[in-house]
């Protein structure tokens, strides 16, 4: 069962739009998709976007020939993701409802699996590896399985970058985030760019849980790096200089609102 807090704020329709300020792509989308490239095997290749909200990355892998069905939770992300492929005229773009933590619906064989956003929103362990788990069962021997999960720190930076740390409610959060990891705002509706329940990983806890469910040359990256803080779109150029440069540095890892973990399922796999 999805945290009703999370359906709640993902039906405030906020998410078709977050990657995005005044029609330019942000820090977060342009990486993201860099990344994407360079670990994705080439196209056609047969993409499986498990928390894939309204397609906004499957949309851009389609128009470079790949094959992406989207899975989400919400009805509403899965119906944007079908009106997105619509108006780009892409049958390489699918949706349906489902939940990360059972695949079962989905063929196996997929030549890569994305877990971009499920992590965030299950807070206990278990939870975490069965998604690993079901995402590998989903992909190919020897295929790529990309997660991402949130930095530790990503709201104290955020609550410095937006000047809200003196706000005692927001400042408990963050307290709890660096206690425990598990992120909660008590007031969804009233604050949502506090974001929603959620689980905030340590960079050595994201890669332990990729390698304990059996992922092979693992491997791990800031996404955004430490340009995140200062994030301007006229200055672009400049944090991803600040991101490529620092995507591997140990001392850096939690310097970043994101951070994507990537791995492949063995190759004698059943």
């Amino acid at each position: 069962m999805i945290d009703p807090d999370v359906v709640a704020h993902y039906e405030m329709g906020l998410e078709g739009s977050r990657l995005f300020k005044d029609g330019r792509p942000r820090l977060e989308y342009v990486r993201t998709l860099e990344l994407l490239g360079r670990l994705l095997p080439p196209p056609p290749a047969e993409v499986l976007d498990v928390g894939g909200g309204t397609g906004v990355y499957a949309v851009p892998l389609a128009q470079q020939g790949y094959k992406v069905h989207v899975v989400d939770p919400i009805q509403l992300h899965v119906d944007s993701a079908r009106d997105a492929a619509d108006e780009f005229e892409l049958s390489g773009v699918t949706a349906s409802v489902g939940d990360a933590r059972d695949l079962a619906a989905f063929r196996e064989g997929f030549d890569a699996t994305l877990l971009l956003g499920p992590l965030y929103h299950l807070p206990d362990r278990s939870d975490r590896l069965l998604a690993f788990e079901e995402a590998m069962r989903a992909t190919r021997p020897s295929g790529v399985v990309i997660a991402v999960g949130i930095s530790r720190f990503a709201s104290l930076m955020d609550g410095l970058k937006r000047r809200i740390l003196g706000d005692l409610t927001f400042r408990a959060i963050v307290e709890q985030d660096l206690t425990d990891g598990v992120h909660r705002n008590p007031d969804v509706a009233g604050h949502p760019e506090w974001f929603t329940t959620a689980y905030m990983h340590l960079p050595d806890e994201l890669r332990g849980e990729a390698q304990q469910v059996g992922l092979e040359d693992v491997s791990i990256f800031a996404v955004e790096g430490p340009g995140w803080i200062v994030e301007d779109p006229d200055d672009l150029d400049l944090q991803l200089f600040a991101a490529r440069r620092t995507e591997s540095e140990p001392a850096l890892l939690c310097a970043t609102s994101h951070i994507m973990v990537t791995g492949r399922t063995p190759r004698n796999a059943p």
